[in-house]
């Protein structure tokens, strides 16, 4: 009776933990595909040079709320803007486990804003589910305030996409302004 008592608790040790490990082995596959923090910030580092010492409090910030991103852009865009704006842009969207893809970006922009910027961008993408979803438009609110040089963070979202441009840009800049970006795979003039 004791041995028969034994062997039921064995096995039912034995399928506790391979629910478990049943369970946590699709947690652990989707964290492969996510970027950490130090990877962001160590590829921000070295995409932005020496003009990136906000880089890492920025980035923070953008984990505190959207946790790990599972994807990311690096690129470059020239914006102006006189009450209404225009952005446009070219860079490379990487991921864990679709590759490397071109992305083009335009968008207009509306609001109290005056200037110009060429920039460096980084985009955190977060909750991409494929490659395609991110081809399309994303809504967001934008502020810039510097002269000669200064870096920023964005949030752009489309569903439950959620795209986090930083940038560090030289130009002059003043003003807040809503508008989106397209997200294409060619380039184009049109930013509707």
């Amino acid at each position: 009776m004791a041995i028969s008592h034994l062997v039921t608790k064995v096995l039912g040790l034995a399928a506790a933990a391979c629910m478990t490990l049943f369970f946590a082995l699709p947690a652990a596959a989707q964290q492969s595909n996510q970027y950490t923090m130090q990877e962001i910030v160590d590829t921000g580092h070295s995409f932005f040079g020496e003009t990136s010492g906000g880089l890492a409090k920025l980035v923070e910030r953008a984990f505190e709320s959207y946790g790990l991103p599972n994807g990311y852009i690096l690129g470059q865009e020239g914006s102006g803007a006189f009450v209404a704006g225009l952005t446009y842009g070219e860079g490379t969207l990487n991921t864990k486990n679709a590759g490397q893809h071109s992305v083009f970006w335009q968008g207009p922009s509306l609001g109290l804003d005056w200037g110009g910027q060429g920039s460096r961008t980084m985009m955190l993408v977060y909750n991409l589910p494929n490659v395609d979803s991110l081809y399309d438009r994303f809504g967001g609110v934008s502020g810039s305030a510097y002269i000669i040089a200064g870096l920023g963070m964005q949030v752009n979202v489309n569903r439950d996409i959620v795209l986090v441009p930083i940038r560090t840009g030289v130009g002059a800049r003043l003003g807040i302004n809503a508008g989106y970006l397209k997200l294409t795979r060619q380039p184009t003039w049109n930013p509707f």
